[in-house]
């Protein structure tokens, strides 16, 4: 059988360039990376990679010289004025770079529109290839399992990702129980990470938690072997596992072969 994908989400090792990622991704073992096409926040930094930007065409040199593949790329937000149109040149460059998937976050409280936004981005990645695949977040309007799951039920689309992050799964209340309910083909691949199993006192330090301080898996109070169990057999994983404090003393392909390692163990427990 051949061996799981795993690759090296952005949020990581946001400190470096994508094509420094993925010399990283490269040195530290991984088969992908996740490319960060758009911002996740307006202080975390810009880089200059959709169209035919020199950045992006040494983005590609990088690939091509290691053999990294793109597994996803991130981050499309869904807002309320939100047209998929708006989406077509990064959704172009991440079929450009061979990405299988584009991470997707709701940001309309209207349900309704929100998939029929996420209806019309589906189709138009489609027609270059590429899943979507809807991320559910606690202070988002896609805010756990259940509501994601319905969000993409409601698109009308069978190929409506939902993507499942063990951390987003703990801080919104969701169940590993719950995924039973979702189809399969919803689940196309995960991100990856440990958390203690506490939850912290308020959405500001959750999400303080979410971007800066994860663990790596298996260092945390999760059942990942469950929740492992529990997904589609052989999806890829995305280890998303920001470490800020730790980032202060140790450099980025030393942080990447930790999550590497950490998550080989649990992958082991879990029978692969």
């Amino acid at each position: 059988m051949p061996s799981r994908p795993i690759s090296l989400a952005a949020l990581t090792v946001l400190e470096l360039a994508p094509p420094e990622m993925v010399t990283c991704a490269f040195d530290a073992g991984y088969s992908h990376v996740g490319i960060r096409l758009l911002p996740a926040t307006p202080t975390e930094p810009q880089w200059d990679i959709v169209g035919d930007t020199p950045l992006l065409r040494e983005l590609e040199r990088r690939l091509a010289d290691t053999g990294i593949k793109v597994l996803d790329a991130e981050i499309f937000r869904l807002r309320p004025d939100t047209r998929a149109a708006d989406y077509e040149a990064a959704i172009a460059t991440a079929a450009r770079l061979g990405a299988r998937e584009l991470l997707v976050a709701g940001n309309d409280p209207d349900e309704a529109r929100l998939a029929d936004s996420f209806a019309a981005l589906c189709e138009l990645a489609a027609g270059y290839g590429l899943g979507a695949g809807l991320e559910f977040m606690p202070w988002t309007d896609a805010r756990d399992l259940q509501q994601a799951a319905r969000i993409a039920q409601r698109s009308g689309r069978a190929d409506a990702g939902v993507l499942v992050d063990p951390f987003h799964l703990s801080r919104s209340g969701s169940r590993i129980a719950d995924l039973a309910a979702v189809a399969p083909g919803r689940l196309r691949m995960m991100q990856f990470c440990d958390v203690p199993a506490a939850l912290p006192p308020t959405m500001a330090a959750i999400l303080a938690e979410a971007r800066g301080e994860r663990l790596f898996p298996g260092e945390g109070g999760l059942d990942l072997v469950a929740l492992l169990r529990a997904m589609p057999a052989g999806i890829p994983l995305s280890l998303e596992v920001p470490t800020l404090a730790l980032a202060r003393t140790v450099g980025a392909t030393e942080r990447a072969r930790r999550a590497l390692a950490a998550t080989r163990r649990v992958l082991a427990q879990a029978g692969e």
